[in-house]
């Protein structure tokens, strides 16, 4: 299996919201489309996926034309699309026999990913409701009686928060157990635990050997999870790779630093830039390795006590930043 997509093109009269975009996966992994807001990200993933008419280019996958009627491939879109109205249950059987699976291999998929997305209360809510009390009648002692009273109704995806509609709208994308999935900020306005739980998932896909396209604002998770990336600027890409080969070749420039004494005089006197200070942490720039153990010489020549010496390469917030002020 494999991933191209080439020359990418999408233009609204005069003005060109993508600028021939290229890029390949040819084995498992993250790739990643980062770039500002209006950079064109969205409409490239709109583009692969037959959504937006193309003006130039093509994205193959397998070698064949992508198209999501043929190709097993799971989308997460950015704007968040339920139908209000509609039971999440009925909406979750209808993308399933959408994708041609059928009613009753969609349940047990949509209990598993319920339990798994922790959303059972609200696609179960009579197996979530708690048992009621009830006098026997003979010796006055109460019993627990489940299922009796008033059935709890489904719930609709307008009474559930922004968060658990994003869990809702994940396991749509994941029910067709998908050989290539399309995440566009799938991390965005999760709470920490939640967040959390959408990157155990995204692991467990990683693991399973699935291809996925994360686009995402969230510079520490995509270095977390991603191989290769393009950058995109004003349509343009403007950086393209592979992360830790572009990350090797700034160089370890980024010191971080924690002592128990007052380091600003040794600091100084060394000419190093200092990015930011908190306490005795400081988050340093050197010019290389060699300005680094010159430091380190001479906080131990003091009798300095170190706590964290750290000499790391630039972060993909940093790279991204550097990039799209050029």
């Amino acid at each position: 299996m494999s991933l191209i997509v080439s020359n990418l093109t999408k233009k609204y009269g005069e003005k060109t919201v993508v600028d021939h975009l290229s890029f390949a996966m040819e084995k498992p992994g993250v790739y990643a489309l980062l770039g500002t807001n209006g950079a064109g990200k969205t409409t490239s993933i709109r583009m692969m996926l037959g959504m937006l008419a193309k003006d130039e280019g093509e994205a193959l996958w397998d070698g064949k034309a992508l198209n999501p009627a043929t190709c097993n491939v799971g989308y997460l879109a950015e704007e968040r699309g339920l139908y209000p109205k509609y039971t999440l249950m009925d909406q979750l059987i209808y993308f399933a026999a959408l994708r041609g699976i059928p009613a009753a291999e969609a349940r047990k998929r949509i209990l598993y990913w319920a339990e798994r997305l922790e959303v059972e209360e609200y696609l179960y809510p009579d197996a979530a409701k708690p048992a009621e009390d009830e006098d026997d009648g003979e010796n006055g002692k109460k019993t627990k009686q489940r299922g009796r009273g008033k059935k709890a109704k489904p719930k609709l995806a307008d009474q559930l928060s922004k968060g658990n509609q994003q869990k809702i709208q994940l396991m749509i994308a994941l029910l067709p157990d998908p050989e290539l999935l399309i995440l566009d900020e799938p991390l965005s306005g999760l709470d920490p635990v939640n967040t959390d739980l959408f990157k155990s998932v995204i692991q467990e896909e990683i693991d399973k050997g699935k291809y996925l396209i994360m686009s995402s604002h969230q510079m520490a998770t995509v270095e977390e999870f991603c191989t290769d990336l393009t950058i995109l600027h004003r349509s343009h890409a403007v950086l393209q790779g592979n992360l830790n080969e572009i990350k090797k070749s700034y160089g370890r420039v980024n010191l971080y630093l924690k002592t128990e004494q007052e380091i600003d005089g040794y600091i100084k006197a060394l000419g190093i830039q200092v990015k930011s200070k908190k306490e005795q942490e400081y988050r340093l720039r050197v010019t290389g390795e060699a300005q680094a153990n010159e430091l380190l010489g001479t906080l131990i020549a003091n009798h300095v006590t170190i706590v964290v010496f750290e000499l790391r390469e630039p972060s993909l917030h940093e790279i991204f930043v550097s990039h799209v002020e050029e």
